[in-house]
């Protein structure tokens, strides 16, 4: 399995430092004037485009101008209208457990579904999301590429009792040690966070070293088995804090 290292983000990351650095700075505000001037008034900002690329902007800064004009596009998770799994075995007693747990804690228990980094494969997220509505928790899902702090806020906002992370790009390490750093920052230390993806071993055990509190990779396919340990990890920390 090839594992790439975090140091090679660290120099890509200080290549680009050292490039916005030697840049003339002027410029590049100018470019960047020109450019939302160009997509707010509507004109072809093809023009534009290529006066920033001359002056040094980068790809993140031209997609950052134009996202503070136009916004960005969500797509449709696909979790609304998909079907409910009400024949899978077992789901009834995980229904049951939902119930009592959520009688505990005084509402509905509430899961939070993030898909942090640039990872595109939804699919797995999405089925744990249909899993745990079919099981009767309350969801929550916005779709893919998000940040660790996208992911901590909503949770916050949300006030969920759970977090679930679904990372297929390999980038699981950095990811879900920012976003335990950012839930200890929060004040979610008692939040029950799990992990699936494709984590080799010795990688699942640096996760729960962090504090991640369970780990599942596409050998654990029974979901509703994981939605029962899920509501184990809820009831056990809510037991803990009481």
């Amino acid at each position: 399995m090839l594992t790439v290292s975090e140091l090679v983000e660290r120099g890509q990351v200080e290549r680009l430092e050292a490039w916005r650095a030697a840049r003339d700075g002027k410029a590049v505000d100018a470019a960047l004037a020109g450019l939302r001037s160009a997509a707010s008034e509507g004109r072809n900002i093809m023009e534009p485009s290529i006066a920033a690329a001359k002056a040094g902007v980068t790809t993140g800064e031209w997609g950052g101008a134009l996202r503070a004009v136009f916004g960005e596009y969500r797509a449709p998770t696909g979790v609304g209208r998909a079907r409910s799994g009400d024949t899978a075995e077992g789901l009834e007693q995980v229904r049951g457990a939902v119930e009592s747990v959520s009688a505990r804690l005084g509402r509905r228990l509430k899961f939070l579904v993030g898909k942090p980094g640039l990872d595109g494969h939804s699919n797995g997220a999405e089925q744990i999301a249909v899993r745990a509505r079919d099981c009767g928790m309350e969801v929550v899902y916005e779709g893919i590429r998000l940040t660790p702090a996208q992911i901590v806020n909503a949770a916050l906002e949300e006030g969920v009792h759970v977090v679930g992370l679904s990372i297929l790009s390999g980038s699981h390490v950095p990811l879900v040690r920012e976003v335990m750093a950012r839930m200890g920052e929060a004040g979610l230390d008692e939040v029950p966070v799990v992990v699936g993806g494709i984590i080799p071993a010795e990688d699942a055990a640096l996760l729960k070293a962090s504090g991640v509190a369970a780990v599942y990779t596409p050998k654990d396919f029974e979901l509703t088995r994981i939605m029962a340990d899920v509501v184990r990890l809820v009831a056990e920390r809510s037991d803990k804090a009481a």
